[in-house]
């Protein structure tokens, strides 16, 4: 009989790629967690890690392996849900992942998702789009907040949430004083702090910029939007934030918020959940909760 916990060390090792950082996020020794791989191996007959002084990979095999091991595991999940669900509780542990611009979307949602189930646990955690589809996909993330255009839709279910349109956060020394919007050519011209060119935000602004012939005069990258909001703020220059985070922007006073034109663009975001026959309420909590706010 296959002992969950060897399934559970190996979806680690998956996510982690990392022998010592598995274990650890398995709670325990590198030898004991070592073991429990090789033990998997010896009852499957199959070589499932490819060997080396360090994680090289899976094998074939091991690839065949992992999926089985992330439906059984999602089983286990959703019959243990599901049981306290038919007792009128949904509790469990549910991972967000978030493209920084829909951060403050998933902590809406995260709050609302409270009020309805106490007994959920909902952790955010910000990436990349890229890496928010590879995370869903992979197990390391229940759902993800992130830009559909390019979501593989044969591995992902896709919800439509909102369109991100965009408005230049500045210092009010910065721009005219009567002013009600700002076209991209003229944000171009100011000193402007953006997000590092890794993020899809940042590929979506330069490409804004690459179209209508700007070339914008960026004096700072962020990994993230706070550090760019600050800086703002302070009047080191302007950024651009998605429409959808005004509300959580706070104190304004030094600053002006100015709608983007010519062009104006809108991105779709949307919910991405994994496409597994087995659902888990958790998931379908947090499906229920995001409609209502888009």
């Amino acid at each position: 009989m296959l002992d969950l916990k060897d399934l559970e060390c190996l979806i680690a090792l998956t996510r982690h790629r990392h022998f010592a950082r598995a274990a650890d996020d398995c709670g325990m020794s590198q030898p004991a967690f070592s073991m429990r791989i090789r033990r998997l191996e010896e009852r499957l007959d199959t070589q499932i890690v490819k060997r080396g002084n360090r994680f090289q990979g899976l094998t074939g095999d091991g690839e065949t392996v992992v999926g089985h091991a992330r439906a059984i595991l999602d089983q286990v999940r959703a019959l243990e849900q599901e049981m306290l669900a038919a007792k009128g509780e949904i509790v469990g542990a549910l991972t967000i992942g978030a493209i920084p611009t829909a951060s403050a979307y998933a902590a809406q949602a995260a709050h609302r998702l409270r009020k309805q189930h106490p007994g959920i646990r909902t952790r955010i955690d910000t990436a990349t789009s890229l890496l928010v589809q590879q995370g869903v996909d992979e197990g390391r993330f229940d759902a993800g907040l992130t830009y559909l255009e390019g979501v593989a839709t044969d591995l992902l279910k896709v919800e439509p949430l909102y369109d991100e349109e965009y408005v230049l956060l500045a210092p009010k020394a910065l721009v005219a004083a009567d002013a009600v919007t700002i076209t991209w050519a003229e944000a171009a011209a100011l000193p402007l702090i953006l997000l590092e060119r890794e993020m899809q935000n940042r590929r979506i602004l330069d490409e804004i910029f690459a179209d209508i012939g700007a070339h914008p005069s960026v004096i700072a990258e962020t990994s993230g939007f706070i550090a760019a909001i600050t800086l703002a703020r302070e009047g080191m220059g302007a950024t651009v934030v998605p429409r959808v985070m005004i509300d959580t922007l706070g104190d304004l006073d030094r600053t002006v918020l100015l709608p983007l034109k010519a062009p104006l663009i809108a991105k779709p975001v949307g919910l991405v959940t994994p496409k597994r026959p087995q659902s888990i309420p958790v998931v379908e909590a947090l499906r229920r909760i995001v409609a209502p706010i888009a």
